[in-house]
């Protein structure tokens, strides 16, 4: 078996893991060591977080859609409930939107789902 020398590699895979970890903070910026477990647990936190950002914005969204929604008479679960009756297929996201930038077109929305819920009853 041939002997593998391993200095060149090693260096490189430790300042590969320094140069992720600058800005980090105390010795998770300078020490090996410190620096390596500083980034399996930023990798955790990245991994969690990819996910709870989906959850965040989708409270954020609702709880604008909420505000408009209210503002206009109606509750979240009316004014939700009347779009997918007027067969209104927008997401949340956009509705949202709407809600803070273009309160005039939500509104028209609002009427559109006050007029279904109260055509299908």
């Amino acid at each position: 078996m041939t002997r593998v020398k391993r200095s060149v590699a090693a260096r490189k895979k430790r300042r590969a893991a320094l140069e992720l970890t600058k800005g980090f903070r105390g010795e998770a910026h300078s020490n090996y060591r410190r620096a390596k477990e500083a980034l399996l647990k930023a990798d955790q936190y990245r991994y969690r977080d990819r996910r709870n950002r989906k959850r965040d914005f989708r409270r954020l969204w609702i709880t604008r859609i909420n505000a408009g929604a209210r503002q206009n008479g109606l509750s979240y679960s009316q004014f939700m409930h009347g779009l997918q009756l007027a067969g209104v297929e927008l997401d949340r996201k956009i509705l949202a939107d709407m809600a803070v930038r273009d309160p005039d077109t939500f509104r028209r929305f609002a009427e559109r789902a006050r007029e279904a819920a109260a055509s299908a009853t």
